[in-house]
């Protein structure tokens, strides 16, 4: 009953558009006032000791590599030098928007940043080569979906701190998965082009070859030096992204592509973006811990176990309930509330934890593209000046593609497994 009161409650929050953190903290305060054993003092050592967190640490610096990539033009050289290479290949652009997203995901770790940064310049150039609008907006915003799959991933960095489990290991886990939904992109954007034929865009717009790839050179190497040093033990994740920072801004100050003022605004959305990511982490730690004191994963776990003990029958409940959840919270917000429930639940079922997460990531993201919560919805309407509503319709056939990688990610769990076991995590 005690469950069912703080779930209901959070839940009423939220269709009353009170802020995540708040609507987690409120009934969690309300349990503990109304508790005779439990003291506000244990609440206040719950939300400091869920920021007490060195791989946390990474997450604002991630979030400021992806802002600085995006205001230092990186992600311009990245499209040109794509370009470059694919200019005369029919359906070219469509390519172009699958790769582009998959070399700044190696920068961003977050959709949100992708979708900025590449919607302003992929969708008006594929507009111009005669490109369906609805076509470019969702290629666009499906394959913005790489940033959280692709390390360096924020939501799995909140995944690996909630669970446990290193985030080094989830972040090379991450990898094959992101490939694959890149490849069902490509063969979309295959059909797209046999069916549709639309213009090559020419090699000409972008330069010679060499030009575009020396110019891009030195932000391809970032990958390098974020999984290479994980890999070699240069450095820890939290320490890669620092590093990350470090080069980037190193990148900005040799282009000359950043201002004063232009930094100032990168440190000013990272402070905003980390507060509002880190008061949902520690409001969350507060909730996932009453959970555990009134047995929410027990009583799940009998839940489950009394309808199927079979794993792929569980991997397909989750999937159907995180898909919802998704519709209606951020992945952050998701994840923290979930994961403390469904890990142990996962376990009893032998669920790899690294597969788990990758599974619960990817669900989790596709609600990005759906409304009402959908940010990569309000992302590209805002840099495009298109309506929600268009780029949701645009959107809408692209969630087949995700789906097939859903199922295939799900379903085939070597799929995140191999790479981490491959190199001994």
């Amino acid at each position: 009953m005690i469950l069912a009161l703080l779930i209901v409650a959070m839940l009423v929050l939220l269709l009353f558009r009170v802020p995540v953190a708040f609507a987690l903290l409120l009934p969690c305060l309300g349990y503990v006032i109304l508790s005779e054993d439990i003291s506000l003092g244990v609440a206040q050592q719950r939300l400091v000791a869920g920021l007490d967190s060195f791989p946390l640490l990474a997450v604002p610096l991630f979030i400021m590599t992806g802002y600085l990539s995006n205001a230092a033009g990186l992600a311009d050289r990245l499209f040109r030098f794509l370009m470059s290479l694919l200019g005369r290949v029919p359906g070219s652009l469509g390519y172009v928007n699958v790769g582009s997203s998959l070399m700044f995901s190696w920068m961003s770790g977050a959709a949100i940043a992708d979708a900025a940064a590449l919607g302003s310049v992929l969708v008006p150039a594929m507009r111009k080569r005669g490109y369906d609008e609805g076509f470019a907006l969702g290629l666009t915003g499906a394959s913005a979906m790489l940033g959280p799959i692709m390390p360096p991933s924020i939501p799995a960095i909140i995944y690996a701190v909630t669970a446990g489990v290193s985030v080094g290991a989830l972040f090379f886990a991450g990898v094959v998965p992101a490939l694959v939904l890149a490849a069902v992109l490509c063969v979309y954007v295959f059909c797209y082009a046999w069916k549709h034929d639309p213009q090559a865009a020419g090699q000409d717009e972008s330069g010679g070859i060499l030009t575009a790839t020396l110019a891009a050179l030195p932000v391809l190497v970032t990958p390098v030096i974020i999984l290479g040093g994980i890999l070699g033990g240069v450095f820890t994740p939290t320490e890669a992204a620092a590093a990350a920072v470090m080069y980037v801004l190193f990148l900005s100050v040799c282009y000359r592509s950043l201002s004063l003022r232009g930094l100032y605004d990168v440190l000013l959305q990272t402070a905003r973006t980390t507060g509002s990511i880190m008061l949902i982490v520690s409001a969350a730690s507060l909730f996932g811990w009453v959970i555990a004191r009134e047995r929410g994963p027990q009583v799940l776990a009998e839940l489950l176990l009394a309808v199927t003990d079979n794993p792929y029958v569980f991997l397909l409940l989750i999937n159907l309930a995180l898909l919802v959840i998704g519709m209606v919270l951020e992945p952050t917000a998701a994840l923290l509330i979930t994961v403390p429930v469904l890990m142990p639940v996962a376990v009893q079922f032998g669920i790899d934890p690294l597969h788990l997460g990758i599974v619960m990531i990817l669900n989790l993201v596709i609600g990005l593209l759906s409304p009402p919560v959908g940010l990569v919805l309000y992302v590209l309407s805002s840099v495009t000046g298109v309506s929600v509503q268009q780029v949701m319709w645009g959107t809408l056939p692209f969630l087949v593609p995700l789906g097939i990688t859903l199922i295939i990610v799900t379903f085939v769990p070597a799929v995140s497994l191999w790479l981490p076991h491959l190199l001994g995590m």
